[in-house]
């Protein structure tokens, strides 16, 4: 019986007893997350200045040299013996224009934003004129050898005739002003679209071809799936030299068959020896088809995502 009461203390005192938790008196500190800033602004300041220094470098440029040239140009024109009125007296002279634009007095004194408008819708109307027939001609001219062949010398040499050029041909076909100016804006901006749109669907991929004829597409899934995507890029491209092309074309054309538009505007300004509103129509010129450009560029972007080519 002893033995067997050394052997089990033995045996008892060679397992150790689990430790005791510790417990400690102290609290415990809770780390709490910084309360959320309304609005979800970054909490980083850094993020702020770096979105400012982004914005300033975008920013700053074109306004410093905008103000320089305006300064230059001040300088200049202040001078003994100058023509042109200084950017001050433009102010001053066609205060009237700029606070008024929709004045309307009868016939074509009206304000500079109805001689917009009327520019705008005529470019509306042969723009959209030549989107159709110079996709529909570039998607024929990429597609067919036979077209390349025949179309392609005729577009080379019609697309160096200059705008103004076309006028009296429109004019005697159409007995009219206002559809020979949309003519005029028609044939000026088809040649871009004609010719990028060719050059976007001879550089589809082989691969997009292949996998067209795996699926089995008909003629219009392939121009709606494969070709219109593929060449997009290049359409793109051409319409904003379309658009950029139509604004200067309307311009010119409206200078010479007359009534309301910018171009008369500006014909009827210089006639009238009015200089300062020759200068404040020409920085509204700039400005729509600065507006216009950007308006195709954002369209292009987001239906190509972003690849537009050129």
């Amino acid at each position: 019986m002893s033995a067997i009461l050394d052997r089990n203390m033995t045996f008892g005192a060679g397992r150790e007893r689990p430790a005791a938790r510790e417990t400690s008196t102290a609290p415990v500190a809770r780390q709490t997350a910084p309360p959320a800033r309304s609005g979800g602004a970054p909490a980083d300041p850094g993020v702020w200045s770096r979105r400012l220094r982004n914005a300033a470098t975008v920013v700053l440029p074109p306004m410093i040299v905008t103000a320089v040239f305006l300064l230059i140009w001040e300088m200049m024109s202040s001078s003994q013996g100058a023509v042109l009125p200084a950017p001050s007296q433009v102010i001053t002279d066609t205060w009237e224009l700029i606070v008024n634009p929709f004045y309307d007095y009868g016939g074509n004194d009206v304000g500079m934003a109805w001689q917009l408008l009327a520019s705008l819708e005529r470019v509306a109307y042969g723009y959209a004129l030549a989107v159709v027939a110079g996709i529909g001609l570039g998607v024929l001219v990429g597609q067919s050898t036979w077209a390349m062949r025949g179309l392609d010398p005729l577009f080379q040499v019609l697309r160096t005739v200059p705008p103004l050029a076309w006028l009296p041909i429109s004019l005697a076909a159409f007995q009219a002003s206002n559809p020979s100016a949309i003519f005029v804006i028609f044939i000026t901006a088809i040649w871009p679209i004609i010719i990028n749109t060719s050059v976007g669907i001879r550089n589809i991929s082989q691969d997009y071809v292949n996998v067209a004829r795996v699926l089995r597409l008909n003629g219009f899934e392939y121009f709606t799936k494969i070709m219109l995507p593929a060449a997009a890029p290049y359409v793109f491209s051409g319409l904003r030299i379309g658009i950029g092309l139509a604004w200067l074309a309307i311009v010119a054309a409206e200078m010479l068959i007359g009534g309301v538009g910018i171009g008369f505007f500006i014909w009827d300004a210089w006639n009238a020896s009015m200089l300062s509103d020759i200068v404040l129509a020409l920085v509204y010129v700039g400005l729509v088809g600065f507006f216009l450009d950007r308006l195709v560029a954002i369209v292009g972007n987001w239906v190509t995502r972003g690849t537009q080519a050129g």
